[in-house]
């Protein structure tokens, strides 16, 4: 499934913020950047964005600098929205939605990680669709919008032009069902391992 390396790349972007939990946007990040920068051929490019093209500071209090503005970002093919304690104040953020929502429009494949699947639950995204979320969140996602069909127990849930993942490292694991979806399961493989990610547990 490689793209035909005389077009234009193609661009994942992965949304920075205050708040945000660390491993859910370094997570895939990991993921993404490795199979861009090892398999160029593929065509692909992953960069993060936030609202004003500065440094985020993480819900743990790492410093996460963006590459680009919203308004700067090249148009985007994935887009991918991490969760933490910074998506509550973006629920109730009418300006954030609406951009939320004109992503919707414009982009072919939204994912989540995390409680970032809240936001898109506030923006109307999800209504009436199957969805995840961090174990933690369940109850507060089925209160955002009682249509979606929750899936507490899924590591991740793809429904097609949205993929939901559930809490925090489920992002990686979602990320290398990404690569395995836009360029084949061997090359997730070959990811998987060059980062050496082993998903099964140490305990």
């Amino acid at each position: 499934m490689s793209t035909d390396p005389t077009t234009a790349p193609r661009h994942v972007g992965i949304l920075l913020f205050d708040g945000v939990e660390e491993l859910d946007a370094v997570g895939p990040w990991e993921v993404l950047a490795h199979w861009a920068r090892h398999h160029p051929e593929d065509g692909w490019n992953v960069s993060c964005l936030s609202r004003d093209g500065r440094p985020v500071t993480a819900a743990k209090g790492l410093v996460l600098g963006a590459h680009v503005a919203f308004d700067d970002a090249p148009r985007l093919d994935v887009l991918v929205h991490p969760g933490g304690a910074g998506t509550r104040p973006l629920m109730r953020d009418a300006a954030y939605l609406d951009w939320v929502r004109a992503q919707r429009a414009a982009v072919p494949l939204l994912t989540s990680v995390c409680t970032g699947s809240l936001v898109y639950a506030a923006a109307g995204l999800l209504h009436g669709r199957p969805a995840t979320t961090h174990w933690g969140a369940v109850d507060e996602l089925r209160a955002v919008d009682p249509s979606v069909h929750v899936r507490e127990h899924d590591r991740w849930v793809d429904d097609g032009d949205i993929i939901t993942a559930a809490g925090v490292s489920a992002g990686i694991d979602m990320a290398l069902h990404l690569v395995a979806r836009l360029a084949g399961t061997d090359r997730a493989r070959e990811v998987r391992r060059g980062i050496q990610y082993d998903p099964q547990p140490p305990v």
